[in-house]
């Protein structure tokens, strides 16, 4: 059953980067566990101001940060030591748990070079028991993420498990997350065993019960029924979705089930208790402003 369909708004995050913002939306915060998700690209700017783009060191807390990339690269550095240079197809798991900080930098001018920066950033809440989980940090190379392909699809699972296939990538709660490649006049089937789905339309247009969708739109659907996608024309879709994990307050960059923790890290960070990443420590971004709740504070920064 289709539940909402959420068009993508857009948002700021410095000079020629502008993103898709599609979660947390007002009508609909989360998806399974998902609770944030941001399209950049593909960015249109010269190489030479590719520094303007960068996000600086900040904080989270209480979630796991996904960096997929159609194309491009981005340099990540965080406060365990990292630093993993982000290449297309790469699954990036950053989990947050009690606290971390980190930066993504656009290092190499060629990766810009006509407009071939494009990246999906997602957030994945965790469970009560996981929220105060140590910080971690995975980078999984697309020969670990296996692919499907039949009939004009093309399919690699990200994360979780979805029509029979599974990987090793380390999740907390039941999810799914795919990258799906659809040839026009293709057919797909949303995934059965989840109890929330969401599609997005990264690139082209699909037809769900006899209406068109285009890009920067999410369909969300709870569980029953088995809606058909049919591809009007070649298209890219990012399938997520999985079991509910309850309330959770975002506030920032942090997600929490509790709004006193949300305080709690709002302090550390002001006060420097979440530690920089070692190589990237001469500037960060500071606390914003505090004029909301957490439950609809500041817009969340960067892509990450």
């Amino acid at each position: 059953m289709l539940d909402i369909v959420i068009e993508a708004r857009k948002a700021s995050l410095g000079p020629g980067m502008d993103v898709k913002r599609i979660l947390p939306f007002r009508q609909r915060r989360m998806v399974g566990p998902f609770i944030f998700m941001d399209h950049a690209g593909p960015v249109e700017i010269q190489p030479s101001a590719a520094h303007t783009m960068d996000v600086l060191p900040h904080p989270h807390i209480g979630l796991s940060t996904v960096s997929y990339l159609f194309g491009g690269q981005v340099t990540h550095r965080d406060s365990l030591g990292v630093e993993q240079i982000i290449r297309p197809g790469e699954v990036n798991w950053m989990t947050a748990g009690s606290g971390i900080a980190h930066s993504e930098r656009f290092e190499d001018p060629a990766a810009l070079a006509g407009g071939n920066l494009e990246m999906i950033q997602t957030w994945v809440a965790l469970p009560e028991k996981d929220e105060e989980a140590a910080p971690d940090f995975e980078n999984y190379k697309p020969k670990r993420l296996p692919i499907f392909t039949d009939n004009g699809v093309w399919m690699r699972l990200i994360a979780g498990d979805a029509y029979g296939l599974r990987n090793d990538v380390k999740t907390h709660s039941p999810l799914f997350y795919l990258h799906v490649v659809l040839e026009k006049g293709a057919r797909f089937g949303l995934p059965r065993e989840h109890s929330e789905r969401g599609i997005y339309v990264a690139k082209g247009s699909i037809e769900v019960a006899n209406r068109t969708y285009t890009v920067g739109q999410m369909l969300v659907f709870s569980k029953g029924g088995d809606p058909i996608i049919l591809a009007k024309e070649p298209s890219t879709l990012m399938l997520f979705g999985g079991e509910p994990l309850g309330e959770r307050f975002i506030w920032w960059n942090f997600v929490s089930s509790r709004k006193d923790r949300i305080e709690q890290a709002k302090a550390d960070w002001k006060e420097g208790r979440i530690l920089l990443p070692p190589t990237d420590n001469l500037e960060y971004v500071p606390l914003p402003a505090d004029r909301s709740k957490p439950a609809g504070g500041p817009a969340p920064q960067a892509l990450s």
